[in-house]
């Protein structure tokens, strides 16, 4: 591989991320979306409870600083149902996964659905096979965001993913000042089409929301925008980058993924996606 990352460093880099991404978000839109979070276990549980979309319930960065147990499950589990989350994901990678994971499923519900795959890269790694590629995007234009199009920018990474726009904006055009985070739009003849952000830790550099509008995609966008990160991340001394996306099935083509492939990043494991149903007679 072009850099090893353990399995420790990429869960902690996607959790204190996602956790970041949902907590600074302002009082007004985690009350309007049930936004309640904690800590379980060395692990991070974020819970949105009026999400139409049910992607941001999520339980993630486990098995880092404490074994993954039936124990710690059960606590997270109880979590989710005292608030009223309908349902939730669990995301463990597969080292960290107990022998007895099974029989915990079982017992507390849960299901196994798609994968996504961890990817990592070293920055000056990216930099590099940008370089050599040698080719501009077709008419877009990648800059650092300027505050005053925070919102603006929130908006369109929400449409680029068909997510629901009100309050879901707000939440992503909160961590456009905060500190760690560095921000990128992608410009279509004064447009802006595309975003994407890192949150830097240390040495390791989260990739974050990297997403262009369907009319602007295919024009090299995204590559874009993972490289102007990438270059932020050499110039911050940043050992690792970090990235996850949709495991590619029999039949689907992941352009984003194959963007990253083209950047040099390697996938580093697979990692199912584990889902909690909240009962029906849960109160």
């Amino acid at each position: 591989m072009t850099t090893a990352v353990p399995p420790s460093v990429a869960e902690q880099s996607e959790a204190e991320a996602l956790h970041r991404f949902q907590t600074e978000a302002p009082e007004t839109v985690r009350t309007a979306l049930g936004m309640t979070a904690t800590r379980i276990g060395g692990g991070v549980v974020l819970s949105m409870r009026e999400d139409p979309t049910r992607f941001w319930s999520k339980a993630l960065g486990f098995g880092v600083t404490e074994p993954v147990t039936a124990q710690l499950v059960q606590e997270v589990c109880d979590f989710y149902r005292a608030a009223g989350t309908p349902q939730a994901v669990f995301q463990i990678a597969p080292a960290f996964l107990p022998e007895e994971w099974p029989e915990i499923c079982a017992r507390e519900g849960i299901v196994q659905g798609s994968s996504w795959v961890k990817l990592v890269c070293a920055p000056e790694e990216a930099v590099a096979r940008a370089d050599a590629l040698d080719t501009k995007p077709d008419g877009i234009t990648v800059t650092p965001l300027e505050a005053q199009h925070a919102l603006e920018w929130g908006t369109v990474m929400m449409r680029a993913f068909g997510m629901p726009v009100e309050h879901y904006a707000e939440m992503g055009a909160a961590t456009v000042t905060r500190p760690g985070w560095h921000p990128y739009g992608a410009w279509l003849d004064g447009e802006l089409v595309g975003t994407g952000t890192m949150l830097v830790r240390g040495d390791t550099a989260q990739m974050f929301a990297g997403a262009v509008l369907p009319h602007a995609r295919a024009r090299g966008g995204q590559t874009a925008l993972l490289t102007a990160r990438a270059r932020t991340a050499r110039e911050l001394g940043c050992r690792y980058l970090v990235a996850e996306t949709g495991a590619e099935q029999p039949g689907t083509h992941n352009s984003s993924l194959h963007n990253m492939f083209r950047l040099g990043f390697e996938v580093a494991y697979e990692r199912p996606n584990w889902t909690w149903h909240r009962a029906p007679d849960a109160g």
